[in-house]
């Protein structure tokens, strides 16, 4: 689907790659492009529409589904991480949180906006997934919480493609690894740069990709999921 003359809508589209999303979605010759923040004063892109929108909160969702009733494509963002490092004794709230954010919101808005999407004549909805969607690599323990909400927007995303081709609405899920968005501060990992991680999105809209891996952190954690997890992770094997 070409990203030229169509409407769409980017949740989280204040800052980081959400905003890269707006900005390249825009260079692409977009109608328009709903920048969705739950501070709409916050966006500061030029030409870019802003639009209140909660992602935990039905009740700016109906309201963003009202005004933006020309959508076509969909982009699922906005997302948190709450440092839950230990998925077993870290409070319950902040898994939960992560999980009405990061799983429940992009739900919440695909219950929304899929209509929308139809009623328009078709469209595009996309996921901003994560690496740890794919697979929990050693080390990376203390991000099981978050994995884990990446993990069921993955499987909602892949459930969906039974049913939502057949209505003219394509799906895809995009997959990164670090990026350098000015909240992860660590010198030591490589970073994507946001813009990148953007145009690899949109390419992957256009070219009709199921999944996109945006960069090679992403590349290397799909192939590690086909393996045994005995492979990965030897006391595993020794227990």
């Amino acid at each position: 689907m070409k990203i030229q003359d169509a409407v769409v809508l980017v949740t989280g589209g204040n800052r980081g790659v959400g905003r890269a999303l707006v900005e390249e979605a825009l260079a692409r010759g977009a109608r328009k492009v709903y920048a969705a923040a739950r501070d709409p004063e916050t966006v500061s892109t030029p030409d870019a529409v802003p639009l209140r929108l909660d992602v935990t909160d039905p009740e700016t969702i109906t309201a963003a589904a009202g005004r933006a009733s020309d959508v076509t494509i969909l982009i699922n963002n906005a997302g948190v991480d709450l440092a839950v490092d230990d998925i077993l004794t870290h409070e319950l709230d902040d898994v939960r949180r992560e999980f009405e954010v990061n799983f429940f919101g992009p739900l919440r808005l695909m219950r929304a906006f899929v209509p929308v999407i139809v009623g328009n004549g078709g469209g595009h909805v996309q996921n901003v997934n994560s690496a740890l969607g794919l697979f929990v690599a050693p080390g990376y323990g203390p991000y099981t919480a978050y994995a884990s909400t990446k993990a069921a927007l993955l499987m909602v995303t892949n459930g969906l493609r039974d049913t939502l081709p057949a209505q003219g609405v394509e799906l895809s899920s995009l997959h990164m690894g670090f990026t350098d968005t000015g909240l992860l501060r660590d010198p030591t990992v490589r970073k994507s740069p946001a813009p990148e991680i953007a145009r690899k999105a949109l390419d992957g809209i256009e070219a009709g990709a199921a999944e996109i891996l945006a960069d090679e952190v992403s590349v290397q954690v799909k192939a590690a999921a086909a393996l045994d997890p005995a492979q990965i992770f030897p006391q595993t094997a020794a227990a």
